[in-house]
């Protein structure tokens, strides 16, 4: 781990696939050259990135981003999470997990592109909050709509 950490120093890019229990990660140095590309278990994420210097860290939007560029950001990484959009025009052949990372890697040193901010757990709380209600809000018109046809069936129009 100690040569790892000799051979990443300040400028330092990780490439960050997400995934239900294995993620892909890919190092480069300031030079471009990759350094490490490997897989880690969930629980083996945050133990590693303890060892890496401060860096930049490109991930690609999903359901689990926001908290881990929380987590990362709290080690003292800069965070670059990105839209699926923009990963997608650089995954080189089939669409895999290797191919992923590579194609986020690739799309981190982009310049002028505008990333997803890391939302706190108080915004994404508010965000849930009014998710869960327009859910509501579609179901009961759903339901309404059903019973309505129902009482159709039988003769009772309702408005």
């Amino acid at each position: 781990m100690s040569k790892l950490v000799a051979d990443l120093s300040a400028g330092t890019c990780v490439g960050l696939d997400l995934a239900k229990h294995v993620f892909q990660l890919r190092c480069a140095d300031a030079s471009g050259t990759v350094v490490v590309a490997k897989a880690l278990r969930r629980p083996e994420l945050l133990a590693f990135s303890a060892f890496l210097p401060p860096c930049i860290v490109g991930m690609e939007s999903c359901g689990s981003a926001h908290h881990w560029g929380r987590e990362l950001m709290a080690l003292g990484d800069d965070v670059k999470v990105m839209p699926p959009a923009y990963v997608k025009p650089f995954v080189k052949r089939q669409k895999n997990d290797k191919n992923n990372v590579a194609a986020i890697h690739e799309t981190l040193g982009r310049p002028r592109l505008r990333f997803v901010r890391v939302r706190s757990i108080a915004n994404k709380a508010l965000l849930m909050l009014d998710n869960a209600r327009e859910m509501l809000v579609v179901r009961r018109t759903q339901l309404l709509s059903g019973l309505r046809w129902h009482l159709a069936e039988i003769g009772v129009i309702a408005p």
